[in-house]
């Protein structure tokens, strides 16, 4: 049986349609559900297996990246998000999703409406929409046969740099909750830029919180999932793209639940 996959959008959100291929590439069955179907009760978090806030710029990222998208869900689904996560199925954001679960307080500790982190403007001061290597580090339910590996996505955003306070940076990194890592050319991490497009510290991409079932990453693994979606596919391209295995890990693990 295919794992529902409930792929969240609202105004502003531009991936879903990627992200939702993404899955159904990887015999999931996902559903774009916009927030108001979710507020009104048509449909229910609780019916889906995964749960995945795609990229793009929701309410055109007014105030802040992220915030109003966050605020609608803590205000209005708290306890169904809750519930979500403490049934142990998994919670994907991309980009502006990574953006909106750490505003939920989702990441980096799920404790919904207590923000630790943030997701800052680009020290480039600009937006920027290239490709770029990470090392993947954390073992996770999404990353699982992947640690260890540098793989190639797509980063497009103009708030990206992942800033918390130093005790938390710690925490993250002594617990293994950062997943993913922007790398040189010799798979170094590194904070300079271009290789790191945001300036963010400690070099971190992506995080998971505690349990690993909760990934958010600003990086779009949705456009890598063709190995035509890279610029050198002619090139002799071999393997399967770098983004596919993310969505197969979640479709697995919420098809074995």
């Amino acid at each position: 049986m295919k794992p529902p996959v409930c792929v969240l959008h609202t105004d502003g959100t531009n991936c879903d349609v990627e992200t939702a291929w993404a899955f159904e590439k990887c015999a999931g069955a996902p559903r774009l559900v916009h927030v108001n179907e979710l507020r009104s009760g048509s449909q229910k978090l609780a019916d889906f297996g995964v749960l995945v806030i795609p990229g793009g710029f929701s309410y055109g990222d007014d105030v802040h990246s992220g915030k109003i998208l966050a605020v609608e869900l803590t205000s209005f689904l708290r306890e169904a998000l809750a519930d979500f996560v403490a049934r142990g199925r998994p919670v994907l954001g991309i980009c502006n999703g990574f953006q909106v679960l750490v505003r939920t307080g989702l990441l980096p500790y799920a404790r919904i409406g207590a923000i630790s982190a943030a997701l800052m403007a680009n020290d480039s001061g600009r937006f920027e929409c290239r490709w770029i290597r990470m090392r993947v580090e954390g073992d996770s339910i999404f990353t699982r046969g992947l640690v260890g590996r540098t793989v190639t996505y797509q980063v497009a955003h103009g708030e990206g740099k992942f800033y918390a306070p130093r005790p938390v940076l710690e925490d993250l990194e002594a617990a293994g909750q950062v997943v993913f890592r922007y790398v040189d050319r010799d798979g170094a991490p590194t904070t300079a830029y271009p290789d790191n497009p945001n300036g963010s510290l400690n070099a971190i991409a992506g995080i998971t919180d505690p349990s690993g079932l909760v990934l958010g990453l600003m990086p779009h693994p949705e456009r890598f999932v063709e190995t035509t979606h890279h610029p050198n596919w002619r090139r002799g391209l071999s393997g399967e793209p770098d983004g596919l295995a993310l969505f197969t890990n979640a479709v697995r693990y919420a098809r074995e639940m």
